[in-house]
């Protein structure tokens, strides 16, 4: 089921469908990127004016600059996940109504969650996320460890959290987090499919909208084995079957 989702949303996000919402969902991503990188290049440069290193070590100077350009390249790709999960909050009602309108017809829509109320799932999302990275980059300069670390803090955050904004459109989001732990193995996969793309330069920002497509595709997936978890009926009144279905041109 999981490889089936993850191609089946990989052909949505570059569809005609989603094209609009993909340019949107970089340009928002970029911007805030290019923000975050102004401020601590801003901040950066305030501390090594006030506590210049030239009086006493001249060449050290250089140094830090060089050090302090490349952590901060370092630290953009720990603030991905973060800035990721703004940017999926922000568009999640988007993506999700065209991948079920096209690839689902027949099942009810889900319900669009408050701009507010998601925005807020992001923000949490991402201030979780931050602090996790955060944490993982403190064994960066470890070889094997850090690669590791990042990929599983990651996996397990993006499952969570993506599964949960997809899970909430269809049911309350004390039950999508039911319905998460009980399937974590599933989700913890998934969210390591979505984790793999933050190691690819340009393909990471597509991020978003591929980590919410994709879970929308799991959720479905797991409501149509599951009674417990089962979603209504479809339109023509039968129960919904138990596959995945391609998405739609």
């Amino acid at each position: 089921m999981l490889l089936q989702a993850a191609f089946a949303a990989a052909r949505q996000v570059l569809s005609p469908d989603l094209r609009r919402i993909l340019w949107k969902s970089i340009g928002l991503t970029v911007a805030l990127l290019v923000l975050i990188w102004l401020v601590l290049t801003r901040l950066v440069s305030y501390y090594l004016d006030h506590h210049s290193l030239s009086a006493s070590y001249p060449a050290l100077d250089g140094y830090a600059e060089f050090l302090t350009g490349f952590g901060l390249l370092v630290a953009l790709v720990y603030l991905i996940p973060a800035v990721s999960a703004v940017v999926a909050g922000y568009f999640l009602d988007d993506v999700a109504e065209v991948v079920e309108r096209k690839s689902f017809p027949g099942d009810p829509p889900g319900e669009a969650l408050p701009m507010g109320r998601a925005l807020l799932y992001g923000l949490r999302f991402a201030g979780l996320s931050l602090l996790v990275n955060l944490a993982a980059l403190m064994v960066f300069l470890i070889p094997g460890v850090n690669i590791g670390v990042f990929f599983i803090a990651n996996a397990y955050l993006l499952g969570r959290e993506y599964f949960e904004l997809a899970a909430g459109r269809f049911r309350p989001m004390k039950e999508a987090g039911c319905m998460r732990v009980e399937n974590r193995l599933t989700v913890l996969l998934a969210g390591a499919v979505i984790a793999a793309l933050l190691f690819v330069p340009i393909v990471n920002l597509l991020t978003p909208l591929f980590g919410v497509a994709m879970m929308v595709y799991v959720h479905k997936g797991l409501a149509r084995r599951s009674d417990r978890w089962g979603l209504p009926a479809g339109s023509d009144g039968t129960s919904l079957p138990g596959r995945l279905p391609e998405p739609r041109p």
